[in-house]
């Protein structure tokens, strides 16, 4: 800490209030960026300075993933170009210091007991009102049974009352179950990263393991399966979802089609292997979720929540009640627009393997991709409307301007034969464009079995042209799809952003670059909400080319 005195010529600037300036143009930048990335979380990131922050969870994930204070202190002082305020360095080692004081553990004399590493600690949030019910008696100085039945809700509270805990107190075994993945040679072999984020999850029992979209964070759930051979339910977003995870464990694992069941609205199949719809979970009959009750069906192994920042609110209490089962979480972007974070870290459990996109893309394993904002502007007509418009109706009426249908016109006539999905929010919007384009459209209404076909159809390059709702956000595999053009989103959603991404950087046979366009009407909230969907993707590198509509007709794209 002796440096924290000292200047440098480095990227960052480092402030008393936690911010972190990043120079986008400094020559390490890039190096800078990819220091601060495991515990700072971007903020804002207009063109030519980036604003992260440091936050408690942010550094509390970081010591769960194995980086210790020492790491961060250095990569401050190494990328600052200005004296880093001590009193931040001091604050950044005491913060990290704090996770791992209180630990969860199995005592063969008491059960489950939280253990104190500061005998004042536990003495001072036992005090708590929100604690006492979910303690028992207290043994010593340092330890206090805690009750098993409350192991979920502990950690949550602790966590809320600034200490988390690390939960030590190990799993149960649950149902043995053979499972073997079939890489090889001659087939297929798993990546590096993904060998890696296996290990480290099962070193730790139970985390969250965040990958890009496209670098098969399903093959790492099959690996965790097979490295633990134990039965295991598994939590995916839709039928959609679970069919392909249905068809890549098939390919990629020795489980055959008897081994595995579906639990959604179509089917209730309960097998070694399970895969069940949230929706079907957190479904409601007479004000009580009767399908929660297959989490106790069999004594699973293991549970994997897939796509894990989307956690509904029943699943979050039912998983609180699941602390002695194995708890994977896979994501793409571990960000969460109500701010529930804390919720995944505390109950399904810290992050435990980060690779950024852009080191992904690096090594080959996913597309380079080139952003671009089209922005359009709305006629004098238009603009009246949305100026008197209620504040409510303001952003579809700026999501659905009709000057943006003839800009996807032309970037679909400019990619022309490349696997192209033009993605929305609003069905008549796309119901028009679709129409305009002569193309296939996809939404919640589309059948399963024609929304299927269509897929299919895609994949095989029998067309190349779709219109996609809010349906193709997550776990849609479609691997040839190398142009997304985004009309209309939800809101400022940062993690919609980053998974309409990843439907088109899946590696390409060819070796070429996606493109992925984002229209946006100028000077609405339609501009505003896309600067904050861009957040998270320029955290991990993404630079994203302002158009005005005009330029498209000069064929600068």
């Amino acid at each position: 800490m002796s440096r924290a005195g000292s200047a440098g010529t480095g990227a960052l600037i480092v402030q008393s209030d936690k911010s972190i300036l990043l120079e986008v143009a400094h020559p390490s930048a890039e190096q800078a960026r990819a220091a601060i990335a495991p515990f700072a979380e971007l903020e804002k990131s207009p063109e030519h300075v980036h604003t992260y922050r440091l936050t408690n969870l942010g550094l509390w994930n970081a010591k769960a993933a194995g980086f210790d204070a020492e790491w961060v202190v250095d990569a401050l002082l190494t990328h600052s170009r200005f004296a880093v305020p001590n009193a931040l360095l001091v604050d950044v080692a005491d913060t990290m210091d704090r996770y791992g004081v209180l630990s969860l553990h199995n005592s063969p004399a008491h059960g489950l007991v939280l253990l104190a590493k500061d005998q004042a600690i536990l003495t001072e949030v036992l005090r708590s009102k929100r604690i006492a019910p979910l303690v028992g008696e207290r043994i010593d100085d340092t330890t206090v049974i805690a009750h098993p039945s409350e192991r979920g809700a502990l950690k949550q509270q602790l966590l809320k009352l600034g200490w988390p805990v690390e939960d030590l107190a190990g799993f149960v075994d649950g149902e043995s179950h053979p499972i073997a993945l079939t890489d090889s040679p001659s087939t297929w072999q798993l990546r590096p990263y993904q060998r890696e984020a296996v290990e480290h999850f099962t070193k730790g029992g139970s985390g969250v393991v965040v990958l890009p979209c496209g670098s098969g964070k399903t093959t790492v759930g099959a690996s965790a399966m097979a490295a633990l051979e134990r039965t295991c339910l598994v939590l995916v977003t839709n039928t959609v979802s679970a069919r392909q995870w249905r068809r890549e464990l098939l390919e990629r694992t020795s489980l055959t089609e008897g081994e595995i069941g579906e639990y959604s609205g179509a089917k209730k199949e309960i097998r070694p292997v399970t895969i069940a719809t949230y929706q079907v979970l957190t479904s409601k009959r007479r004000g009580v979720h009767p399908h929660l009750e297959l989490v106790s069906a069999r004594d699973w192994g293991l549970i994997i929540y897939d796509e894990v920042h989307l956690l509904p609110a029943p699943v979050f209490r039912m998983t609180a009640g699941l602390q002695a089962r194995r708890r994977l979480g896979l994501t793409a972007t571990l960000v969460r627009e109500d701010g529930r974070e804390g919720e995944v870290f505390s109950l399904i459990g810290p992050k435990r393997y980060d690779a950024p996109w852009k080191l992904i893309e690096t090594q080959g394993w996913i597309a380079p991709a080139e952003m671009t904002e089209v922005r359009v502007t709305m006629s004098s007509s238009e603009r009246k409307v949305y100026a008197s418009a209620e504040p409510r109706d303001r952003q579809r009426l700026a999501a659905t301007s009709p000057e943006k249908v003839t800009v996807v016109e032309q970037l679909v006539a400019r990619h022309r034969g490349e696997g192209t999905l033009v993605i929305g929010k609003y069905l008549d919007q796309l119901d028009e464009i679709a129409e305009r384009l002569a193309a296939p459209v996809v939404t919640g209404d589309t059948p399963l079995k024609e929304r299927e076909s269509l897929f299919t159809q895609f994949r095989e390059g029998e067309i190349d042209l779709l219109v996609v709702s809010k349906v193709a956000n997550f776990s849609l595999d479609l691997p040839e799809a190398s142009v997304l053009i985004q009309v209309s989103g939800a809101f400022g959603s940062r993690q919609e952003e980053a998974q309409r991404l990843g439907r088109i950087v899946r590696p390409k046979r060819d070796g070429r670059a996606a493109h992925f366009y984002t229209v946006v009407t100028r000077d609405t909230q339609d501009q505003d909400f896309a600067q904050n969907r861009q957040r998270f993707l320029a955290e991990q590198g993404y630079g994203y080319t302002i158009l005005d509509a005009q330029e498209l007709d000069g064929g600068s794209v």
